[in-house]
């Protein structure tokens, strides 16, 4: 038998004993039966579709999905009924679970009154494409609100509100509707603020003009200014402060008396016959 011969026997034979350990250790994985562990489960109430805040949760809305026990969703809710004719104050997304705090009271309805915490006011501002910051004052960004007052003997600016919520731009609630960070042409903006705060801009609105200036929504500090006047923008000085003396009559303290100028010194060194010799001059 030549030396090919003898090659091809061997490939033929390696392959046969291959295919057939191969055949055996396939029937006896298969032999072998399924376990199936049973997972306790029970039904949470989820989203059958994206929803936005401010809507109404209808019946089709929501379906039920088998849930790990091990892993409860905190807040959730097991039964449609108790998900129905509620509205969002959160938008979720298809198959999210709807729990307690997404969702407002049966009573509070839908729209924009449910995502108004407890303690806070809404409150609208008047807005161009100016103030709006060119269309860019969305829901869900941070605005300082800053008025300026305008005054017969001089004018001032100032910050009135920090970091407030924008809630809405004009009929638009959700802030998915921006799609992109694209601007949204307006001319009303509702703002999330505090009762006094709600009082400041009221007030400012009425006796001033109201501009608004866009916040990184990373920068939570809040804006402490002391006010821009127009003559202090002109480079006046600043004006003098008022103190109170008895009988509570205020009076501006006296500016600062001016430096004393001090002489300038001159030290000249002289050398006479190797000697040196220094001498002061003023």
């Amino acid at each position: 038998m030549s030396r090919r011969n003898r090659t091809i026997v061997v490939l033929l034979v390696a392959i046969s004993v291959a295919s057939a350990a191969s055949y055996f250790v396939y029937r006896a994985v298969s032999s072998i039966p399924v376990r199936e562990v049973e997972v306790k489960s029970y039904y949470v109430a989820v989203a059958s579709k994206a929803l936005p805040v401010g809507s109404m949760v209808k019946e089709s809305d929501v379906k039920l999905v088998a849930w790990p026990a091990s892993s409860p969703v905190a807040g959730g809710y097991t039964k449609v009924e108790e998900v129905v004719n509620r509205g969002l104050i959160a938008p979720v997304v298809e198959n999210e679970p709807l729990t307690s705090t997404k969702l407002a009271s049966i009573e509070a309805g839908a729209g924009l009154p449910p995502t108004i915490a407890a303690g806070m006011r809404a409150i609208s501002v008047k807005v161009n494409e100016v103030i709006g910051v060119a269309g860019f004052v969305v829901p869900g960004t941070r605005v300082d609100v800053v008025v300026t007052i305008g005054r017969q003997d001089d004018s001032v600016s100032r910050v009135i509100v920090s970091n407030a919520q924008v809630l809405t731009a004009g009929t638009k609630l959700d802030q998915d509707q921006a799609k992109d960070g694209k601007p949204i042409p307006t001319t009303v903006v509702t703002l999330l603020v505090t009762p006094a705060d709600a009082e400041r801009v009221a007030l400012a609105s009425s006796e001033g003009s109201i501009m608004l200036a866009l916040r990184n929504p990373l920068d939570a500090l809040t804006t402490e200014t002391k006010g821009t006047r127009l003559a202090t923008l002109m480079g006046a000085p600043e004006p003098a402060p008022v103190v109170k003396v008895s009988r509570g009559v205020p009076r501006a303290l006296p500016p600062p008396p001016p430096p004393t100028p001090v002489p300038t010194v001159y030290s000249v060194e002289t050398i006479r016959a190797a000697k040196r010799v220094s001498e002061v001059v003023k």
